[in-house]
């Protein structure tokens, strides 16, 4: 089989892993070297976080040795089977440099043989990229799970960011679906990962001069992430979030994607469902960022008798509904914190407001130039005192109706408008966006 065969159906293959956008590395160019990971070094084109990157995309192999109902590469799945090898994929990788077609590469594989025999294939890959074509642009790899610390301690010191797909969000789906997976075998690299990349951070620090501090290797700078497929299994957006807050918190993750299911197998443990969550998607997406930037907790969003989050309404203005005692908060004095929890003001135009507001009391129309969302934060807000015009029946279902009008129309917004709770449920340009800048 030629390249170009091996690269159609293993670039093919790899589209169903969303967990690739590059963002946070701090590798620059080196004599005689090509390429740049550093921030000014990464090409155009967007991803899931907003940020604008241009990397190609493949899978080592999609020979597996595993079972996983919901994956396309299953090893009882009759497809067309194809492996690079290391300096197929570095010559690739040079070559699409070279035409500017890429910045940077995500690399993945199924798991050949063994998951130590598949990191040794990627490291051996990317040592090539790294040591004989002098390649300093981005590079993202898997960990296998189940795989050596050595292996990985050999190639984080290579690579930019790192990622460890969990894939399904408890033991017990684990079991059903990936019967070959185990939390162990997940967490327990995930974790290693994260300790060796704290200690990376303080060996750093505790270099007193520049000299020493370019010696030292730097492990996995741009941080690790993770992937949880939403909708072939049946645990709810809590649990889903909870598991999130957990890796944020304990793992330090940089970023947890979320991707909507997308039935490619038969199996009568997988949902029928007749096109993937993408509502469902978009509002953790949206949950996620309210965790990560604007000081939420996920029992503030969710609990037992709310598990899952409004398809109508977007998380943060479904959490100032149900929290309206809190407001009407007023623009000239709430604090910065406070500021955030207020739909339609996100953390860029929160800062300006703190900044803005030094020199003069801000009026309404001073709102719109700091880039702040009217058509939302108008129902929540009050400036010097006075409501905006015609805002005067303050209560939720009022807000309500309107917020869902907002939400569903693809009319210019009216003043105030009756609207049906049945509307088009799939996400709007407006969601897309919100996931995009994460301005909620």
């Amino acid at each position: 089989m030629d390249i170009e065969e091996k690269l159609k159906i293993l670039a093919d293959s790899a589209k169903y892993d969303a967990s690739c956008s590059s963002s946070g590395s701090n590798r620059r160019n080196t004599k005689n070297g090509i390429g740049n990971g550093d921030i000014s070094g990464i090409c155009h084109t967007w991803g899931a976080d907003g940020r604008c990157i241009s990397l190609l995309k493949i899978l080592m192999s999609n020979c597996c040795l595993y079972d996983c109902k919901y994956c396309i590469n299953r090893c009882s799945n009759q497809i067309k089977r194809a492996t690079f090898t290391p300096i197929e994929v570095a010559e690739l990788t040079i070559g699409f440099y070279k035409r500017n077609y890429i910045e940077g590469l995500f690399l993945s594989s199924a798991v050949v043989k063994s998951p130590d025999y598949t990191m040794e294939l990627l490291y051996q890959t990317i040592s090539l990229l790294r040591n004989e074509y002098h390649f300093n642009g981005y590079i993202h790899a898997k960990t296998i799970p189940g795989c050596s610390p050595e292996l990985i301690d050999k190639l984080g010191k290579l690579v930019d960011r790192m990622s460890i797909n969990i894939e399904l969000p408890s033991s017990n789906s684990l079991s059903i679906l990936a019967p070959e997976k185990s939390k162990v075998d997940i967490l327990k690299p995930m974790k290693y990962i994260s300790d060796t990349i704290y200690n990376s951070k303080l060996l750093l620090k505790s270099s007193h001069s520049l000299l020493l501090k370019k010696k030292k290797e730097n492990f996995v700078p741009a941080g690790q992430t993770t992937q949880l497929i939403v909708g072939a299994t049946p645990e709810s957006d809590l649990k889903i979030m909870k598991l999130s807050e957990g890796l944020y918190q304990k793992l330090k993750l940089k970023r947890v994607y979320y991707s909507a299911y997308i039935s490619v197998n038969e199996d009568r443990n997988l949902p029928t469902l007749s096109s993937p969550p993408l509502l469902r998607e978009n509002r953790l997406y949206q949950a996620d960022w309210l965790l990560r930037f604007y000081g939420f907790k996920v029992n503030e969003l969710l609990d037992e008798s709310h598990p899952n989050f409004n398809t109508l309404l977007d998380p943060k203005c479904e959490w100032a509904l149900r929290n309206i005692d809190k407001f009407p908060m007023e623009i000239n004095t709430a604090g910065y914190y406070a500021l955030l929890r207020i739909p339609g003001i996100g953390v860029i135009s929160a800062k300006r407001i703190i900044i803005a507001r030094r020199e003069n009391k801000l009026t309404f129309d001073n709102l719109k130039k700091l880039g702040v969302v009217l058509k939302r934060a108008r129902y929540f807000i009050t400036c010097n005192g006075k409501y905006y015009d015609k805002v005067q029946n303050f209560n939720p279902s009022f807000i309500q109706t309107n917020l869902l009008y907002l939400e569903r129309a693809d009319l210019p917004m009216p003043d105030f408008y009756q609207t049906s709770l049945f509307d088009n449920l799939l996400p709007t340009k407006g969601d897309k966006i919100k996931c995009l800048t994460g301005n909620l």
